[in-house]
C-alpha cells in the first residue's frame, strides 16, 4: 500500500514539472512570436531546390512530456519534381508539411529549432518560414504553396456552396477581383480539375458531391491562386481504388500543366511507386533514408525501409503470409539515446548500442541512416523467406 501511494505522490510530483517546464516554454514561444518579423531573408545551398527542410524540430509540449514529433529532419523538394514522405502514422510526416505552412498550433506545438527555405526566384534567393510573422505566412500560404487535406469532407464547410467556399480563397488573395472574376476563376478551376458541368457544381453543397468530386474541389481550392508548391497530405486516402487511380492521374497531368513542385504525405507505397521522383522514409520523426524513387525500390539500404517494402503483396512472389515488422514505434516522449529502431531490427550490429547513426551516403541520390552496410539485395532475401515458409 505504501509502495502504490508513493508511486502515486511521484507521479504527482512528475506532472508538477511537466506543467512548470511547459509554462516556461509556453512564455518563450510567446516572446519569440512577438519578435518574428515580415522579411526574414536566406539563401537556397542549391538554386534547383524550391524548398530546403534544415535540422528541423517540432515538438508539442503536453500533460504527460514532450512529444518529439519531428526531432532533426533534413531534405530538399526539387523545382518541378514529385518527393514522397512515407513512413507509418505518427512517423512526422504530417507535421513535417504542417510546419512548413505555419499551421501548427501554439504554444502547445512549436518549431523549436531548424529552418525551411522557400525559394523566391530561380538565383538562390530564399526566405525562411520559420521566422516570418503570421502576416507575412497568410501571404505565402495559398499564393506561394497550398496544401489538399486527407479528407475533404471534414474540410469543406457543410453549410456553404463550393461558389462560396471556392471564390473566398481566391478573394483572399486577389482582393480586388470583383465578382465576375471570382466567378469566372473558380469556374476555369473546376474545368481544370475536370469537373464536369461546373455551374452546377458550384451551386452544390459539399455533401452532394461524391468523395472523389470533393477531393477535385479541394484540389481546384489549393491551385487557385498558381501555387509553386501543391502539399499533398494523404490526398487519396479515403477514397476507393478506382477514384484514386483518377485523382492520381489529375495530380501528375496538373504538375507537368502547371509546373509546380508536389510534395505527396502518404503511406501507401503503390502511390508513391507511380507518383514520386524522390522518396523520403521517416521513422519516429527522423528520416532514415532517402533517394530518388528507383534507389528506394530497388535497393532499399535500412531495414526499416525493406521491411516496408517486404509487407506489400508483390507481383511475381506468391507467399502464404507477408513478412511484418515486430515491435512498436518508441514512445515518442522517452526516445532512446541509440537507433530508434534497434528493438525492432533484424540486422543488429554491436554498433547499434551505440549513438544514433548518422547519415551515410550510399551514392549521389541515396543516403541512409545505419550502421549496417550491404543491405541493398536483403529485400530479395525476406521475400524468398517468406515464399519458403509456404
Amino acid at each position: 500500500m505504501r509502495g502504490k501511494t508513493g508511486a502515486v505522490k511521484a507521479e504527482k510530483l512528475n506532472l508538477k514539472k511537466i506543467a512548470k517546464f511547459n509554462s516556461r516554454e509556453y512564455k518563450r514561444f510567446k516572446a519569440e512570436k512577438k519578435q518574428k518579423k515580415d522579411r526574414a531573408d536566406a539563401s537556397m545551398r542549391d538554386p534547383e531546390n524550391l524548398v530546403e527542410f534544415e535540422d528541423l524540430h517540432t515538438w508539442f509540449y503536453t500533460d504527460i512530456g514532450t512529444v518529439h514529433a519531428v526531432d532533426g529532419v533534413s531534405f530538399e523538394v526539387p523545382r518541378g519534381k514529385t518527393i514522397a514522405v512515407v513512413g507509418e502514422s505518427g512517423c512526422g510526416k504530417s507535421v513535417t508539411s504542417l510546419s512548413l505552412m505555419g499551421l501548427v498550433e501554439g504554444p502547445v506545438g512549436q518549431v523549436v529549432s531548424g529552418s525551411i527555405r522557400f525559394a523566391k526566384s530561380a538565383d538562390g534567393k530564399a526566405v525562411d518560414l520559420t521566422k516570418l510573422n503570421e502576416d507575412a505566412m497568410r501571404q505565402f500560404r495559398g499564393n506561394e504553396m497550398a496544401m489538399i487535406f486527407q479528407e475533404p469532407m471534414t474540410s469543406l464547410n457543410p453549410v456553404f456552396t463550393i461558389a462560396k467556399q471556392l471564390g473566398e480563397a481566391i478573394k483572399i488573395h486577389n482582393p480586388n477581383f470583383s465578382k465576375r472574376e471570382i466567378n469566372e476563376r473558380s469556374l476555369e478551376m473546376l474545368r481544370l480539375v475536370s469537373i464536369a458541368r461546373p455551374e452546377g457544381i458550384m451551386k452544390s453543397y459539399p455533401h452532394e458531391l461524391s468523395g472523389g468530386m470533393r477531393q477535385r474541389v479541394m484540389i481546384a481550392m489549393a491551385l487557385s491562386c498558381d501555387p509553386k508548391l501543391i502539399i499533398a497530405d494523404e490526398p487519396t486516402t479515403a477514397l476507393d481504388v478506382t477514384i484514386q487511380a483518377v485523382i492520381l492521374d489529375l495530380l501528375r497531368d496538373l504538375k507537368s500543366k502547371i509546373g509546380a513542385s508536389i510534395m505527396l504525405i502518404t503511406h501507401d507505397l503503390g502511390v508513391v511507386a507511380e507518383m514520386a521522383d524522390y522518396v523520403v522514409v521517416m521513422y519516429a520523426g527522423r528520416i532514415i533514408e532517402k533517394g530518388t524513387a528507383e534507389d528506394i525500390y530497388y535497393r532499399p539500404a535500412h531495414p526499416y525501409t525493406i521491411g516496408l517494402l517486404g509487407s506489400k503483396p508483390m507481383v511475381g512472389h506468391d507467399v502464404e503470409r507477408l513478412y511484418t515488422i515486430p515491435g512498436n514505434v518508441p514512445n515518442p516522449i522517452y526516445k532512446p539515446d541509440f537507433c530508434f529502431f534497434k528493438e525492432r531490427c533484424a540486422f543488429c550490429l554491436p554498433e547499434c548500442d551505440g549513438e544514433y547513426p548518422v547519415e551515410r551516403k550510399i551514392s549521389d541520390t541515396h543516403s541512409v541512416s545505419c550502421y549496417k552496410e550491404g543491405l541493398e539485395n536483403s529485400l530479395n532475401d525476406i521475400l524468398e523467406g517468406a515464399a519458403e515458409e509456404k
